[in-house]
């Protein structure tokens, strides 16, 4: 080896000598958002600290709009009735990639009588039942379940891939 070759296997070695992230377009985000089941809402609790859930999240591209059911006792419905900011983190298909949807969010009335309107928002949400029984049973136990529907109106859209070339065997 010579002294370039030298230096070059060095500083391929470095921390941070590798590929910068990528930048992800919208349709890559999109694509992310509806890919992937679970995010991680993140709002901001009355003492100023963070406050991170687990959710399940259905994006919907055309409206700019990430939905998220949950029920109406729970801390974030309460937080983002009364402090409408709000973050979803969604990881991409590997650990390299992620998209963040921020923007204002709201909650919609509590579902009273099945099939009313969060009902039926709520079972948009749903992937589908084979039968009618399952739907209106469904609908009877999410009113059971006092749930909402948590609307975040998309302001701002970001996230970005690091693009790692696969391991050599």
């Amino acid at each position: 080896m010579n002294a370039n070759t030298d230096e070059t296997a060095k500083d391929e070695q470095q921390p941070g000598a590798g590929p910068a992230p990528r930048v992800l377009t919208d349709d890559e985000l999109s694509r992310i958002l509806r890919d992937q089941q679970f995010g991680v809402l993140s709002f901001v609790r009355r003492s100023g600290h963070p406050h991170l859930s687990t959710v399940l999240h259905d994006w919907h591209p055309e409206e700019r709009v990430v939905r998220i059911s949950a029920t109406a006792d729970r801390l974030k419905v309460r937080r983002l009735r009364t402090a409408p900011r709000a973050a979803l983190h969604v990881q991409g298909p590997d650990a390299f990639s992620f998209a963040v949807a921020e923007g204002d969010a709201e909650v919609s009335a509590e579902t009273t009588v099945p099939g009313d309107a969060t009902g039926r928002e709520l079972l948009a949400m749903t992937p589908g039942f084979d039968d009618t029984g399952e739907e209106a049973a469904f609908l009877e136990q999410i009113v059971t379940d006092r749930r909402v529907v948590i609307r975040i109106r998309v302001s701002r859209l970001y996230g970005s891939a690091l693009d790692v070339p696969a391991a050599h065997s």
